[in-house]
């Protein structure tokens, strides 16, 4: 019975032990009225009572620790963090809005997008950044894998558990793409080729000049990788476009000024050599434009070209030599019966003579005739 006795009375011991806190002097109490209800009592009844009492406070404890654990059920357990907040004891609602006090401002922080001269404000959020918040405060609630009885202890002893959840980001790729396609033609700059050309009656020189095109794929690419970060600035992308045409691919160029009665000869943008001309009489004016070279002909045959006008009364054809009109050779052109071709009348270089031809010193027009390939601009102009 002395066993039985001292048996009971550990359990008593080891039960308000577990229960530390939970209706501690209701616990004292129960053992003060077993002691003073044993007093005087046979053996067997002693016992009786010890037992009653055990059953009784081990009943109160159980219902005050099943209040307990009820009351933190809807609760997340202590110790627990998400995204580096310690929600440990807060409700679902009040563990989201701690945690979305932290995702906001990075969700919301400026970031600058910067190309050629230009910035452009956004913020993560606005281009399709966002933070798992409900789902990682979810797992935050249903706590980390532990047994029933491990869980109930935890929360019946309000003991911290060692479990973070982490937030989950998502970008949004496609919609940073359209953002920075939207970009394209505000810093795309078209290549400029090597010309010279006739503007308004002016010839005008024009170097090759590389464009810019915005390479969307690797924009995109650095401006989602700096929405994920902390930079606060992001530059675009771009690349150099080539012109189609460059100085050295620009190729020869013929310029007729009817002012100064003067052929120009161009490499490319440079000036190779100058010449003296004639041009046409002010009745047969040389006509001014853009044309090319269409044909080359060595010691050419002279054929009378108005027969019934002001070439009646001459031959319909001069062959090469001294008397022919167009000297040793002839460039034609793409302008009707012009043609730069030299001449035996020397002396009219210089002066308004011919019937709209150009005409140059046999010694000039025999340097130039080589260097000059078929599809050569002509520019004439006053």
């Amino acid at each position: 019975m002395q066993e039985l006795k001292a048996r009971l009375l550990a359990l008593q011991r080891e039960a308000v032990d577990w229960l530390s806190g939970m209706r501690r002097g209701t616990a004292d109490r129960l053992s003060g009225l077993r002691r003073t209800a044993a007093a005087g009592l046979p053996g067997w009844q002693r016992v009786a009572v010890i037992v009653g009492l055990v059953v009784l406070l081990l009943a109160v404890g159980t219902a005050a620790a099943s209040a307990r654990v009820s009351a933190s059920s809807g609760r997340i357990l202590t110790g627990v963090q998400v995204g580096g907040v310690d929600v440990g004891g807060m409700t679902r609602a009040e563990a989201v809005a701690a945690v979305e006090a932290t995702t906001r401002p990075k969700l919301r922080r400026g970031v600058f997008v910067v190309g050629g001269g230009k910035r452009w404000p956004v913020t993560p959020a606005g281009l399709g950044r966002g933070a798992a918040v409900e789902q990682a405060v979810d797992q935050a609630l249903a706590g980390p894998d532990l047994s029933w009885m491990s869980g109930y202890w935890h929360r019946l002893t309000g003991r911290p558990v060692a479990h973070t959840v982490g937030v989950r980001y998502s970008d949004d790729e496609q919609r940073v793409e359209r953002f920075v396609k939207a970009l394209v033609p505000r810093l795309a700059i078209a290549p400029t080729d090597a010309s010279i050309k006739l503007v308004d009656g002016r010839v005008v020189r024009q170097r090759a000049r590389n464009g810019r095109a915005l390479d969307v794929e690797a924009s995109a690419r650095a401006l989602v990788k700096a929405l994920r970060g902390t930079k606060r600035t992001v530059k675009l992308v771009t690349r150099p476009v080539d012109p189609k045409v460059t100085e050295g691919e620009l190729g020869k160029t013929i310029e007729i000024n009817l002012s100064s009665n003067r052929l120009t000869f161009y490499d490319g943008l440079k000036v190779r050599k100058t010449y003296p001309v004639a041009t046409g009489q002010p009745s047969f004016p040389t006509p001014q434009g853009t044309w090319e070279v269409v044909n080359k002909r060595v010691n050419p045959t002279w054929t009378n070209p108005d027969p019934d006008g002001w070439g009646k009364g001459m031959p319909k054809s001069i062959p090469p030599g001294p008397g022919n009109p167009l000297g040793t050779r002839a460039l034609s052109t793409s302008a009707s019966g012009i043609l730069i071709h030299g001449t035996y009348a020397s002396g009219s270089i210089g002066t308004y003579a011919s019937h709209g031809c150009i005409r140059m010193f046999l010694a000039d027009v025999e340097a130039l005739f080589p260097q000059v390939p078929l599809g050569t601009p002509v520019l004439i102009h006053r």
